[in-house]
């Protein structure tokens, strides 16, 4: 005899609760993550914050205690405007522009060559090679300054702006190369085939298809680079001296700290305008940097 199956009625409200469950559940993740990130951004918002309305005082107010250190009473620009009249601010603005495009472009133009050939012409090691590229990253700055200090001091480039231009590259190519691998690994095989059967060159390959399909993952290469070198405070800390050589994360500080005084007006003023390049430039580019990380990470 044949069994009688059970009527669909019956499923429906088993589902319906199954259903129910899994929004509610899913509900309450999506509002537990926008409360974790909201705690995140009110933390790393505090201290940004806090820097605005230091840079908006006057040095009679920072100093008085009675006041309410995250108002401003008597709101000034003053610090902003005595900071962009300064020739030894204006120097050191000079100083972090030149340097940070030499690095990039340099940086750039290596990591991309390595990248293409570490991720398309295969060659024995190439796996082991690009492993040990990314690896070279993750040696803390601290312990390069020492060796770096005496070879500059061979190469007389010590207090010397140029003389970053040759450290810099070493923070930064090791991950750009490693961005570009992934990405250039993502990209279809056919294309470049197909380039090779019509009689192309590798760097006609390279040049005229893998650099315009690639091109978020050289912008996130680009992105870091710049704020590699922006950035970086313990080599220029380490090599310059003299006020005419510095960029702008030492000269703020050189130059506005005298024995026990500190401007802490034109310090957070300074200081957030050293801050506004790299906001912006990860304000309008922010796409590209996060396709350029997550390459590959779907391939196969």
């Amino acid at each position: 005899m044949k069994r009688e199956s059970r009527p669909t009625a019956e499923k429906e409200p088993l589902d319906g609760r199954r259903f129910g469950t899994l929004r509610r559940r899913r509900r309450w993740a999506l509002w537990g993550s926008y409360a974790a990130l909201a705690v995140f951004v009110f933390m790393f918002l505090i201290p940004p914050f806090y820097m605005l309305m230091t840079s908006l005082k006057t040095s009679a107010e920072i100093s008085e205690q009675r006041t309410n250190p995250w108002l401003v009473y008597y709101p000034t620009v003053q610090n902003y405007w005595e900071l962009i009249q300064d020739r030894n601010f204006q120097n050191f603005f000079v100083n972090s522009v030149k340097i940070t495009i030499c690095v990039v472009a340099v940086s750039m133009a290596i990591s991309v060559l390595a990248a293409f050939s570490l991720a398309r012409l295969r060659f024995w090691g190439s796996q082991v090679l690009a492993t040990g590229v990314f690896l070279t990253y993750l040696i803390p700055d601290s312990l390069l300054f020492i060796p770096f200090f005496q070879i500059l001091g061979k190469l007389s480039l010590i207090n010397n702006t140029w003389g970053l231009l040759l450290i810099y590259p070493t923070l930064a190519v090791p991950f750009c190369s490693w961005i570009m691998i992934g990405y250039f690994a993502s990209i279809p095989k056919e294309l470049d085939e197909a380039a090779l059967i019509d009689g192309a060159g590798w760097m006609q390959v390279l040049f005229k298809i893998f650099i315009p399909v690639a091109l978020p993952g050289i912008i996130a290469a680009t992105i870091f680079a710049f704020t590699v070198s922006w950035g970086q405070f313990i080599y220029p800390m380490a090599y310059l001296y003299r006020s005419d050589q510095m960029v702008l994360t030492v000269g703020i500080i050189s130059d506005l700290i005298r024995a026990d005084v500190f401007q802490w007006g034109k310090i957070m003023a300074g200081s957030l305008m050293a801050a506004a390049p790299p906001v912006i430039i990860y304000a309008f580019l922010m796409d590209y940097y996060i396709a350029g990380l997550t390459a590959g990470a779907t391939k196969g």
